[in-house]
């Protein structure tokens, strides 16, 4: 159990934030790795092309491998105030820049030493001695978050944004200590702490600091806990509803199938193929397939939004969901 002790001026310093920085490294292990994330599916060619980079393998070199639990905090810096999430990415690669002499050396090395079983990459030790691993991570998460993640993160951060939604009507009804307690199964709230189930021990006051949570979409269903850099305090949570699913097909299901009847029912506001993916629990390849389908039948329009294309139902399809 990780237990941190806060007081009154922590919790009225509390706030609610996205941070692109942590779920960029979750697509990120995501892409290097062999699995698939168990609501958004595989990670895709782009995302793999993108570890080519060597500014974007040194971060991987920085990640936790099977067995290990540490990431360091100077990759997930806490995230500002921003509202934009351009500016909140642009936010969190400066505090990455500015990551001291000091941050590196005792996260990369001290840190990783009691935490992880292997040595630090040759690549990444070559580039902390030589003082160019901050500009090189920030850089390296920039282009990863460009390649691989910028196209489709109004849809994801729809999903964050119904999450925080969802905590302020909880603390407007119950209270922030119902909030705090409700954020995961393995997170809870004594009054004086917020406790986490983790598989290690330990304990940290964090009195009179801020308090940022974070709610998760790609890291779902993880938690982490980051306390690592001084002034700096992220919870970061399952964000709410993620691969719960908001649709309800009814009897069309029968002609179209399950799966795009869930979609035809989900779209009477236009989304992006990554909110579809989050609210309904399919993969974006999946709901990529359904929706060519769907629109060459004449049940789904799309339109380009900027970067995004955004699809909505027919009125065709209106009228086919009516009449079921």
């Amino acid at each position: 159990m990780f237990t941190l002790r806060v007081d009154a001026e922590t919790v009225a310093r509390t706030r609610f934030s996205p941070s692109p920085a942590a779920e960029s490294l979750a697509w990120l292990k995501l892409a290097a790795g062999p699995g698939r994330h168990p609501v958004f599916g595989d990670p895709g060619p782009l995302a793999r092309a993108a570890l080519t980079h060597p500014d974007v393998a040194l971060l991987l070199d920085l990640l936790p491998r099977t067995g290990e639990v540490y990431t360091p905090d100077l990759l997930t810096p806490q995230p500002g105030t921003a509202t934009r999430p351009g500016d909140l990415l642009d936010e969190q690669l400066a505090r990455i820049e500015a990551a001291t002499p000091d941050d590196v050396e005792a996260q990369v090395f001290a840190y990783t030493r009691v935490h992880w079983s292997r040595p630090v990459p040759v690549e990444a030790r070559r580039s902390a001695e030589s003082g160019t691993m901050p500009r090189r991570l920030a850089n390296g998460l920039a282009r990863f978050w460009r390649d691989a993640l910028a196209e489709d993160w109004a849809g994801l951060h729809s999903v964050v944004d119904r999450d925080i939604a969802h905590r302020a009507k909880t603390i407007t009804t119950r209270g922030i200590g119902a909030a705090l307690g409700s954020l995961h199964p393995t997170i809870g709230w004594t009054g004086d702490a917020i406790t986490l189930a983790k598989p290690f021990d330990g304990e940290v006051d964090i009195s009179g600091r801020e308090l940022v949570l974070a709610p998760g979409v790609l890291s779902w269903p993880g938690t982490s806990i980051q306390i690592d850099v001084p002034g700096q305090v992220v919870l970061c949570y399952p964000a709410y509803g993620v691969g719960a699913g908001d649709a309800r097909p009814g009897p069309i299901a029968a002609v179209v199938g399950t799966a795009r009847a869930a979609l035809l029912a989900d779209l009477e506001t236009a989304r992006s193929t990554a909110e579809l993916a989050a609210r309904a629990g399919y993969a974006p390849g999946t709901v990529s397939y359904h929706l060519t389908a769907l629109h060459r039948a004449g049940l789904v329009s799309k339109v380009r939004d900027g970067r995004y294309v955004l699809y909505r139902r027919t009125p065709q399809a209106a009228v086919l969901l009516e009449g079921a």
